[in-house]
């Protein structure tokens, strides 16, 4: 009997892989659903839009504070055990949110469900690195990537039809069903991957990532509340303190023999190659999700409803893509698929640097597709092709990296993208006191939203030039040597 039989007979891979994807999927839909609402929820409770984000945004923090910590979980507990605690925040989140009467409530729903989700996405990452073999891995990958982008993408298309025809609860609402289903698949077929080891728990270290992923994001995220801006007191406190203490978390980590967080893997080039793509790729999603049905809602004046649906083409594309990208991977390698995923990445967002009031809708959704197709060939083979290249006792800190990573970049863009769009926005109405009222508010936002999207495009340009350094990785299945330098790797 093959490798890959003998992994089935003991796992059940198909089930629980059904479980743990559904459950991401989830997840990473209700980080997205939001956008949409935004303006419903802004213009019901008198909300700012800085304030209104932070139903976003404190999602993300919350993610971000826990992901950092996820490898320890990972060695304490059980994958069942973990599984089914995410489950059951999410789901407890999700009721508060469905049934908050206010602004308060329904913050505090979606930070018990970002908690859920935040326990939820390592586990899936570790699972299948160690449930399937690695000649398989591209394919697995792909239906990750499938989930990873398809669900941001879907948020605001299901939360613009739900708006048009039902009540904002019912964004929730729709989601406990799938949730009850997914909680039995994983009950009745998960069992455990990883080896409980119950490392130390070192204290400073989980006050210390507290407070530096807490403190950078919560800075970035009030930068445009006030008039204070990047100067204002509260901004430069939290970030100095936030930066700070990072500084120490990255020293005391690589000083520990059993660190919290294994910064050492660091040392595999294509493991931090592809961190670096996580971190391009979605901050491009989520800047996306965010300045698209703003603009098309604001600028363009859309309905929730058609703004939503406007989203759902490169959903579809990337549902298409992803599977046969992660195919294709297991094949030729990430070097094929990574440097023109990068190129059509960054041609599209420099293509979205001259939507205005006059772009027709179908070129947004020839640019969102484009968009979307760089995505898919390039985050999923380079996500792949760096795990592998960790030894498999890293794999716990390699998911936790890159999920911190990956939100860390999340709630950093959607900070710095709504602080641009905002002084793109102030700029314009101050030059152009001459334009009729009625058109100031949709031909200021568009200029933010220009301005803001020229910010993404450069960033993608980092990306370019970090795709041509690209190899497959040597894949370790056990404890590993000292790290394969570039000179040592097949090029793909």
């Amino acid at each position: 009997m093959n490798e890959a039989s003998q992994i089935k007979v003991k796992y059940k891979v198909i089930p629980v892989l059904v479980a743990l994807l559904l459950g991401g999927f989830i997840g990473l839909l209700s980080e997205t659903m939001m956008n949409v609402a935004l303006p419903v929820l802004m213009a019901e409770w008198n909300l700012s839009a800085s304030t209104a984000q932070w139903i976003t945004t404190g999602y993300i923090l919350v993610i971000s504070i826990i992901m950092p910590v996820s490898a320890l979980l990972l060695q304490w507990f059980t994958t069942r055990k973990l599984f089914v605690t995410a489950i059951s925040l999410f789901m407890l989140g999700t009721l508060a949110a469905g049934l908050a009467p206010g602004f308060g409530m329904l913050l505090i729903g979606r930070l018990v469900q970002a908690a859920g989700t935040a326990i939820l996405m390592p586990v899936i990452f570790n699972t299948i690195l160690t449930i399937i073999p690695p000649a398989k891995r591209g394919a697995a990958m792909g239906m990750v990537g499938l989930v990873m982008m398809v669900a941001p993408a879907l948020g605001p298309t299901v939360s613009g039809l739900i708006i048009d025809k039902l009540d904002w609860h019912w964004m929730f609402w729709v989601l406990v069903p799938f949730l009850v289903i997914d909680f039995i698949i994983g009950l009745l077929n998960i069992e455990n991957v990883a080896t409980i080891t119950k490392p130390k728990i070192d204290i400073l270290s989980l006050v210390l990532s507290t407070i530096a992923f807490g403190g950078i994001v919560y800075g970035l995220s009030v930068v445009g509340e006030g008039d204070g801006g990047w100067g204002s007191p509260k901004v430069i406190a939290c970030l100095v303190i936030g930066l700070a203490a990072l500084l120490l978390f990255i020293l005391r980590q690589l000083s520990m023999k059993q660190p919290i967080m294994n910064l050492r893997a660091f040392k595999y080039p294509m493991f931090t190659a592809g961190t670096l793509f996580i971190v391009i790729g979605f901050l491009t999603i989520f800047a996306t999700s965010y300045l698209l049905p703003i603009f098309m809602q604001g600028s363009l004046r859309l309905s929730a409803l058609y703004a939503g649906l406007l989203m759902l083409p490169a959903g579809l594309v990337n549902a298409i893509l992803s599977p046969i990208i992660g195919r294709s991977f297991d094949k030729v390698g990430p070097r094929v698929l990574v440097i023109p995923g990068m190129i059509i990445l960054s041609a599209a967002m420099w293509m979205f640097t001259s939507v205005d009031v006059n772009t027709p809708v179908y070129m947004i959704i020839l640019m969102h597709c484009c968009m979307t197709v760089g995505l898919a060939l390039t985050l999923m083979p380079a996500q792949t092709n760096g795990l592998n290249q960790l030894p498999r006792e890293l794999h716990p800190h390699g998911t936790a990296i890159m999920n911190t990573l990956q939100q860390l970049a999340s709630a950093v863009g959607t900070a710095l993208i709504v602080s641009v769009m905002t002084a793109g926005q102030s700029t314009y109405i101050s030059t152009h006191l001459d334009t009729a009222a009625a058109d100031m508010g949709a031909l200021s936002l568009a200029a933010g939203v220009h301005n803001a999207f020229i910010l993404a495009a450069v960033i993608t340009l980092i990306g370019v030039i970090a795709g041509f350094f690209v190899r497959r990785s040597i894949v370790h299945s056990h404890a590993a040597p000292q790290p394969d330098m570039p000179r040592r790797q097949t090029a793909s």
